[in-house]
């Protein structure tokens, strides 16, 4: 019996009953996806459907969406340092008048997210 194309690049079966199946294993790549590239992967789906399959089927999404997280994470801690740079949100701040410190970085926070939205994660 000639062999099959999966035989012949290495290939081997395992009976299981009276089915024969193929011995297939994925690679082990284990990329933590955080919550930027959670959002990312989210809009691929939704409106950029094409790519987001191109990049499943060719197992390249992973990696894509570990980078695209990677980015977007170096990219909100520096916008948070320098914007509260730029305001004047200081440790001594916090120290004196905590409630306002809070007040102003989480207005910072946001801002740096939706820059990073904008610029990265809905494109």
């Amino acid at each position: 019996m000639e062999k099959s194309l999966f035989e012949q690049m290495g290939g081997t079966y395992t009976q299981q009953g009276d089915y024969v199946l193929p011995n297939l294993i994925l690679p082990a790549e284990n990329q933590p996806i955080g919550i930027w590239g959670q959002r990312h992967a989210r809009h691929l789906k939704q409106y950029h459907k094409i790519l987001y399959y191109n990049l499943l089927t060719s197992r390249k999404l992973d990696s894509y969406l570990a980078d695209i997280d990677k980015q977007a994470e170096e990219m909100y801690f520096r916008l948070v340092k320098q914007m509260a740079e730029r305001e004047g949100v200081t440790e001594q701040l916090k120290a004196e008048n905590q409630m306002e410190w809070v007040r102003r970085m989480n207005n910072i926070r946001n801002i740096a997210a939706e820059i990073i939205n904008h610029e990265l994660i809905l494109i």
